[in-house]
């Protein structure tokens, strides 16, 4: 089993954004609402059945392959754990303006009101920043009232609701945490790599004026007395979910607490760098080399490839000058960090 290319998987969405990821990628979206491309997906936009899901170059969707061979591309342990889901979302996304304040449900609340498997907790690596102010906002400062957020969000109060959260300056190279119930936006001028768990479950505590329906959109059809149960309302310091710097060739990007959810590694092979063996999503951002892989030969790296690496493919090595992100997910017992 080799590693494979991945074709362009464009998602539209509410928001604008597209030519960053044109910029990355070498590939045209039409319109200028498609901000997101799903790479190596095998989830779906909330209520599709089919928008979403990635395909291998033959045409073949991810998620029928991964169901006909689970433990070749994620491995006997993942499968012992998840079955057949790669427990894992990666996007590229394109912030052409700001996105609404919004949260996601975490596992409980998503299984408890959505009959879901998985929440959204979430992680942004920064991987471009345009513009003169570029930055995201994390949680809340201050504890906030359950009846003030109410009634922010029944005004459409977009000072109080953007300006409760922490504001944090981003640059290329940052990375940050997320966990499903902190309010959060993404600010305008960012290309992003976001791992996520494998939902579009988004509860949008601003709707108004970012094309969205309403409030059974906003909500998920759950309500809003219903919906802001999934709002984390205490103060949240966002340093502890700051990534660290990367010093290495194969370096963490995100703090420890990530692991449980998913893995990203910055790879910065010069003139080669290790790669363990498992399931993962490279994209490459700069640069060109190889990938050599145990068991699936080689193959060829370039600016803009999104490479799907199954476990199946045993242990790696990237020679050349390649910088690159390897998305994982998440690590067993004895691969979370202590």
């Amino acid at each position: 089993m080799r590693p494979v290319v991945l074709p362009p998987n464009g998602v539209p969405r509410f928001y604008r954004g597209g030519p960053a990821i044109t910029a990355l990628r070498g590939v045209r979206f039409e319109g200028e609402r498609v901000p997101e491309e799903w790479v190596g997906s095998t989830a779906t936009v909330f209520g599709d059945r089919e928008l979403g899901l990635s395909r291998l170059p033959d045409g073949t969707l991810l998620r029928d392959a991964i169901a006909a061979d689970p433990d070749g591309f994620l491995g006997p342990e993942h499968t012992g754990r998840f079955g057949a889901d790669p427990a894992l979302l990666v996007k590229l996304l394109d912030a052409g303006e700001r996105l609404p304040v919004h949260v996601h449900p975490d596992d409980e609340f998503a299984a408890a009101h959505l009959g879901a498997r998985f929440g959204k907790t979430e992680a942004w690596i920064v991987i471009a920043a345009s513009g003169a102010d570029t930055a995201v906002h994390v949680g809340f400062r201050d504890d906030v009232d359950a009846a003030a957020l109410a009634r922010w969000v029944r005004d459409q109060d977009r000072d109080a609701l953007l300006g409760a959260l922490n504001r944090v300056p981003v640059t290329a190279g940052d990375a940050l945490f997320v966990p499903a119930g902190v309010p959060h936006a993404i600010g305008a001028g960012l290309l992003i790599v976001e791992l996520q768990q494998p939902t579009d479950l988004s509860v949008l505590l601003e709707w108004d004026g970012f094309g969205i329906a309403g409030a059974d959109e906003a909500t998920l059809g759950l309500g809003w007395e219903r919906a802001l149960g999934c709002v984390e309302l205490a103060a949240r310091d966002p340093q502890p979910l700051l990534g660290p710097r990367p010093s290495a060739p194969v370096a963490a990007l995100l703090p420890r607490q990530a692991d449980a959810f998913f893995r990203a590694e910055r790879i910065a092979s010069t003139p080669a760098a290790e790669l363990a063996q498992g399931f993962a999503i490279a994209i490459v951002l700069d640069g060109a080399g190889t990938l050599i892989t145990e068991e699936g030969g080689a193959i060829a790296l370039q600016r803009g490839a999104a490479v799907l690496i199954p476990w199946a493919a045993g242990a790696g090595r990237v020679e050349g000058e390649v910088a690159a992100i390897v998305c994982r997910p998440p690590g067993d017992e004895r691969e979370v960090r202590e």
